[in-house]
């Protein structure tokens, strides 16, 4: 790729349902400059997650929808190219809220921050063990879930990138850990790589079925449940929660492509279990990553915790590698690298 191109990957429709090759398009454009005050960054890798995709619908949400003809919006890991800032200079490597694209304009004042990249065995970490990633699960299960010793955690999306490190977490904690996940071999990773308990495939069988193995796995019930999926899966979940159980919300990855927005129809459980509900979103937690960041760390370097990557390559193949996250296809954090 040419250093006077740009790479960009653009959102030209709203997607109905699943997102079509031809919502997006790929162009090619001349490399900016840096704005005064602002700085050019060359994206190295970027973070593919199940957020973009209720980003590009033209609905309320906890971000605005990317416009039609931006690039999609997404957190990269890369270098200073061109910089006015003087907080930053060519060469740094840094990570902020950009877009996929091969060089990004960050304007004064952008979600950007400096990294050292040499306290790390790869720079793509910080967009999993100790980025957004690791961190959803850290502050997610150990302040949204308060787990206790001797609880029952119950996972779903298990063997995803924020899944499989909220598993691993509740074991460092002294938990009971069911993963819930699509395929056999993925519950065999959550069993034989992440240390679970149990592992229970979803996989062509219905809301009672998923339900009776639950409650197989769990008969005290079900003291935590962090919840990434959303639909049947969840809706067998909310049957077999515990006295007092917390129900952690950081995803709805099943609903997300819905042509016909679903909903949860086991609510009544939490009246009958006496439940609480925590919607989670990790934004919230930004003045207190260095002490997540600086726990996972220890944690990998004393062998207890496992973070995988599912790195693709390559900005033109963006949708392609996107795709995995809903196909089912991706075997930990989904990472695109740049070149």
């Amino acid at each position: 790729m040419p250093d006077t191109e740009n790479r960009r990957f653009l959102l030209v429709k709203r997607p109905i349902g699943t997102p079509a090759r031809d919502d997006f398009q790929l162009v090619r454009e001349a490399v900016p400059h840096a704005p005064e005050g602002g700085m050019v960054v060359r994206n190295r890798f970027i973070s593919l997650d199940p957020a973009q995709r209720g980003w590009m619908d033209d609905a309320p949400s906890y971000m605005p929808p990317i416009a039609l003809g931006d690039p999609v919006r997404a957190t990269t890991v890369g270098v200073v190219e061109e910089s006015r800032n003087p907080d930053f200079a060519p060469g740094d490597w840094v990570l902020g809220l950009n877009a996929i694209e091969d060089f990004s304009i960050v304007l004064p004042g952008g979600f950007t921050s400096r990294i050292d990249v040499g306290m790390v065995d790869r720079p793509s970490r910080y967009l999993s063990a100790v980025g957004a990633v690791g961190l959803t699960a850290y502050f997610g299960l150990l302040d949204a879930g308060q787990p206790q010793p001797g609880e029952t955690l119950l996972v779903t999306g298990a063997a995803g990138a924020v899944g499989s490190m909220v598993g691993q977490i509740g074991k460092i904690m002294g938990m009971r850990v069911i993963g819930i996940a699509g395929g056999a071999e993925k519950c065999r990773r959550l069993v034989g790589d992440y240390g679970f308990d149990a592992a229970i495939d979803y996989k062509d069988k219905s809301q009672a079925q998923i339900a009776a193995e639950i409650a197989e796995a769990a008969p005290q019930g079900i003291d935590i449940l962090f919840e990434n999926v959303g639909g049947e899966v969840m809706d067998a979940a909310m049957l077999n929660l515990a006295l007092h159980a917390r129900v952690v919300l950081c995803g709805l990855i099943s609903e997300y492509n819905s042509a016909e927005k679903v909903g949860m129809r086991n609510l009544w459980q939490v009246i009958v279990k006496q439940a609480t509900i925590k919607g989670f979103l990790i934004a919230a937690y930004v003045p207190r990553f260095a002490e997540g960041g600086a726990q996972i760390a220890q944690w990998i370097a004393e062998g207890k915790l496992r973070v995988d990557e599912d790195i693709q390559f390559g900005l033109d193949n963006a949708y392609d590698a996107f795709m995995r996250l809903f196909t089912g296809a991706n075997t930990g954090k989904l990472v695109l690298e740049v070149d």
